[in-house]
């Protein structure tokens, strides 16, 4: 099979649109290389949500509004597309749940509502988590590999992956931990999401996509959130409220005036298309 067609992938077409160059090879440079260009491309946005429309994740779908038309998505979509470059490039791809776990008390109060990728490379022997769609200004950069207490710092971001504590319910099923995905910022370590190894079946994301885009209480559906990653900065637009957060940790908000300044901030700060 050709790669390039992998899964129906028009991968050169993706690579142009993340603006993606260089070499593509199943192999630990191109997986970070291709998470890099992703996010610092791609602009993270819930517009569709927004409109009362549920996201499709079928990959004609994705490719025809993200890369076609240059629009950006949440993590399931951006996911969903990241996985078939990958799967494109050689790679091993299982997708996996998460429960996005910032500002919460206890884990469990958070549904899981993000995917996120394990992905295998060749000659490594861990898998490493790879996340493409996951919108915060503290979002992972590159690859980490699966493995307790591993760390890094790529674009000024810190983060590192620790294992949660043994279920404690009165059954013994082999392993009851979760892993933790957490991110070094002003106030210490903060958890950003909880998640196990267990694939997320499409059937799984499909009915996650459908919560976070319409669930009368889901506030994907209520508000509009547009992010941006470039280099040294991170651009957030929630609802009025715009956000420019820079590398060496200076934060800047103002409150937009009306619906015509916002959609100003999501053309040209944001970069989507004027129709988008």
């Amino acid at each position: 099979m050709n790669p390039h067609q992998q899964d129906g992938l028009d991968l050169a077409a993706y690579l142009d649109r993340i603006g993606h160059g260089g070499p593509v090879a199943a192999d630990l440079a191109t997986l970070r290389a291709l998470q890099l260009a992703h996010i610092t491309a791609v602009p993270f946005e819930n517009l569709d949500a927004v409109r009362g429309v549920v996201p499709s994740l079928e990959l004609a779908d994705l490719q025809d509004k993200i890369v076609r038309r240059r629009r950006g998505g949440y993590c399931f979509e951006h996911n969903r597309l990241f996985a078939a470059a990958l799967r494109a490039a050689g790679l091993a791809v299982r997708p996996v749940a998460a429960r996005v776990v910032l500002g919460a008390e206890r884990h469990g109060d958070r549904p899981r509502t993000h995917m996120t990728l394990l992905v295998g490379v060749p000659g490594e022997p861990l898998p490493f988590l790879a996340d493409a769609g996951f919108g915060a200004a503290g979002a992972p950069l590159a690859p980490l590999p699966l493995t307790e207490g591993a760390e890094q710092t790529a674009g000024g971001r810190r983060h590192r992956l620790l294992r949660t504590a043994p279920v404690t319910d009165g059954l013994d099923t082999g392993d009851e931990r979760a892993w933790v995905m957490q991110f070094h910022g002003a106030d210490g370590w903060a958890d950003q999401y909880v998640f196990t190894t267990e694939p997320a079946m499409p059937v799984d994301q499909t009915v996650a996509n459908w919560f976070v885009a319409a669930h009368p209480r889901s506030p994907f559906k209520e508000r509009v959130f547009v992010q941006r990653t470039g280099e040294g900065v991170h651009r957030s637009l929630s609802g009025r409220e715009y956000t420019v957060t820079r590398e060496d940790g200076s934060v800047e908000r103002r409150i937009l005036a009306d619906d015509e300044e916002v959609r100003k901030v999501v053309a040209i700060e944001m970069g989507l298309p004027g129709d988008a």
